[in-house]
């Protein structure tokens, strides 16, 4: 029986038994089937981790829609006084948009549908939200028929707002299926002027990118990978 025969026949025998195996670096690694024949994985890298032949791309995703979602939410409770959101696209443009949309693509040849998707999906929603922004783009002055020009005293300012907030209401909507509502103070902040809206939006923003940071950097603390882990529950595949 040829080496690599054997590896497969020990790995993945139909006992469910645990097969300790050394790893890359001559590790204890412990390998089982689920009843229904499935590796058994326990952490967030595990997606396809049985034919993924690249690294893991979840923390650069989560990184960064968390540092994104952060900044903004930062300017949406006007810290430091700062009220206009513009100073995001920098970052909302290359690491929320670009670094996304990557980490989406990578996560498809991982084979992990639900982390290319969500990726994809957000990457795209900050592209968006920055060509809404960037007067070249003339989106704000079209609004009071000058591309490139907009006032918000103008007679289209309001039409502006409830675009912004019908661009917002659809993300919540996607957004939804994640639990989390920064999109729908937002979207509110944006057709009725409540500041108090803006500050929910920002206070859950806030939040919603502790929780996307605590992700991705529990997925690259593995018990293979670190001395420490931090908790995400059970992960591994249900039969």
């Amino acid at each position: 029986m040829s080496v690599a025969a054997e590896h497969n026949k020990a790995e993945y025998s139909p006992t469910g038994e645990p097969h300790v195996a050394p790893d890359y670096q001559g590790a204890p690694m412990s390998k089982s089937l689920t009843p229904g024949g499935h590796p058994i994985n326990d952490d967030l890298i595990a997606v396809a981790s049985s034919h993924r032949k690249i690294a893991n791309p979840l923390p650069s995703g989560a990184y960064g829609f968390a540092t994104t979602t952060l900044l903004l939410s930062f300017y949406n409770l006007h810290v430091a006084g700062i009220e206009t959101p513009n100073g995001v696209l920098t970052i909302s443009i290359m690491f929320g948009g670009l670094a996304q949309l990557l980490a989406g693509l990578w996560e498809f040849a991982s084979g992990n549908t639900f982390g290319a998707t969500l990726f994809v999906s957000y990457g795209c929603f900050w592209w968006g939200y920055s060509i809404i922004q960037i007067p070249f783009f003339g989106l704000t002055g079209t609004y009071d028929g000058q591309p490139n020009i907009y006032s918000a005293q103008g007679l289209a300012a309001a039409e502006l707002d409830n675009a912004v907030g019908l661009f917002l209401w659809i993300w919540f909507g996607i957004t939804t299926v994640c639990e989390l509502f920064t999109f729908a103070m937002l979207a509110a902040h944006a057709y009725t002027g409540n500041a108090s809206f803006e500050k929910a939006g920002g206070g859950l923003g806030v939040a919603t990118a502790f929780v996307a940071y605590y992700v991705g950097t529990a997925s690259f603390l593995t018990k293979n990978t670190s001395y420490f882990t931090l908790p995400v529950g059970d992960l591994s595949v249900k039969d």
